[in-house]
């Protein structure tokens, strides 16, 4: 019989009974007060401890800048009165996207990635008071193994991978990315986080998760080269990004997106037991945490697994998308896990901000949960993704009212994840019907 269950629970207390029948340490507060506190970062303040992650739309114009539905996707995380947007995965380089339709940060499209931004903050105000000013983050990535820049893929990658290169559909003799592409691909962040700074946004975030290029050279044991191997060598490409952008983009904040647990099999793995993908070890990943910490970064935003491949350890579901296992593993465990990483890098760099994630299957109870681990240290700031495709005022209704309306959370279906799985534009297919309803039935049709 699996442990995996879907989510039943009716009120806090039968959720909390059954947190204890697990054994697990997920502690949830009555009181959730403490999410409307501001929270500084460096030399910006968040007006409250509640982001909204960069969760992908699919949704861009052929040319990579946001179309039609991402501004409005925008609109609506603005009114719903987080303290941080993180915008979502954006390219670097037209080779690096992960769909035809994935927004693109090239010299061509900043007038129009500034004014998303700019409306974004417009709708801030008008929603939560003139005053109100949400810190605004831009993800940059390569998505390397899973590249579909036209369409059909077209992987670029940073080492084989005895299960992923079969998964993706990649030959055994395809090359590696050079290490001096990799010289040269350093060129592009430094571009687009010059870009970004035009555009307007505080910060950049240098992605290194989920399994895209920058993330699978942390797990680049088998690589040769200046890139591969040794520790220092799998975070090279990492490290000098992030000195180059500190030094030639003076102004803006850097941060990253960070994968600290792969659950992916050695020696094509980061932040996992050799002899066990399904127990995570932290040493490296807090190494590395500690040479960004010495680089002044300030926030960190903790992620762990890969969507493509073991969505279970990132996004605990209640149904899988089609094709996906349902794990062996009761969902609240992959919760618990999340947040234990979280804490780990918390509690190893104190005085960063560490972004937590993973709340979104809690449901109603997950401002519960947010509020326990900041009041604990075990996290700063607490963050939804697919829960904001689903209840975008999420923040707002927590810092006013101090509870979620479960009429509107995110169910943990799948079904955001099976539109981009089925090459269509993303959102919420149960909250936000109207709009992504046809969407996904036209995917699934084919």
């Amino acid at each position: 019989m699996s442990a995996h269950e879907t989510f039943h629970y009716r009120t806090l207390e039968a959720l909390r009974e059954r947190i204890a029948e697990l054994g697990l340490d997920l502690p949830l507060d009555d009181d959730v007060a403490n999410l409307a506190e501001p929270v500084r970062i460096g030399d910006l303040v968040a007006p409250n401890r509640l982001i909204v992650h960069p969760m992908e739309g699919c949704d861009g114009t052929a040319q990579g800048q946001p179309d039609t539905l991402t501004i409005r996707r925008y609109e609506r995380f603005a009114a719903g009165g987080a303290g941080l947007l993180w915008f979502e995965a954006t390219a670097v380089v037209p080779e690096a996207r992960a769909n035809p339709r994935q927004i693109l940060l090239v010299r061509e499209n900043v007038d129009a990635f500034r004014a998303l931004r700019e409306r974004a903050l417009a709708v801030a105000r008008e929603s939560n008071g003139p005053g109100f000013r949400p810190v605004t983050v831009i993800q940059l990535t390569h998505s390397g193994r899973y590249s579909r820049p036209v369409d059909k893929p077209a992987p670029i990658i940073a080492h084989h991978d005895g299960l992923l290169d079969q998964a993706v559909g990649v030959p055994p003799d395809q090359p590696l990315i050079t290490d001096d592409e990799l010289d040269r691909l350093q060129d592009a962040y430094v571009n687009a986080a010059r870009l970004a700074q035009q555009a307007g946004f505080d910060a950049v975030d240098l992605k290194h998760c989920h399994r895209y290029l920058p993330s699978e050279l942390l797990a680049a044991h088998t690589r040769p080269g200046r890139y591969g191997g040794s520790f220092e060598n799998r975070t090279r490409f990492m490290l000098a990004i992030v000195d180059r952008v500190q030094a030639e983009v003076p102004g803006i904040m850097v941060t990253t997106r960070l994968n600290v647990y792969d659950g992916h099999p050695y020696p094509w793995s980061w932040g996992v037991d050799q002899a066990d993908p399904k127990a995570p070890d932290m040493s490296e990943p807090l190494r590395l945490i500690q040479l960004l910490r010495q680089r002044g970064l300030k926030m960190l935003n903790v992620t762990v697994g890969n969507p493509y491949y073991t969505p279970h350890i990132n996004r605990p579901f209640d149904v899988p998308s089609v094709g996906v296992k349902i794990p062996d593993e009761h969902p609240l465990y992959g919760v618990a896990r999340i947040i234990d990483l979280a804490r780990q890098a918390q509690q190893a760099a104190p005085e960063m901000v560490i972004i937590g994630s993973g709340y979104s299957y809690l449901r109603q109870y997950l401002g519960h949960a947010a509020a326990a681990a900041i009041r604990r240290g075990w996290a700063t700031m607490v963050g939804l993704g697919r829960g904001a495709f689903a209840y975008p005022d999420f923040a707002r209704d927590l810092v006013r009212g101090g509870q979620l309306d479960p009429k509107k959370v995110c169910v943990s279906c799948s079904r955001c994840s099976q539109i981009m799985r089925d090459h269509g534009r993303s959102g919420c297919v149960i909250r936000d019907r109207e709009i992504y309803g046809p969407i996904y039935d036209e995917g699934r049709a084919h």
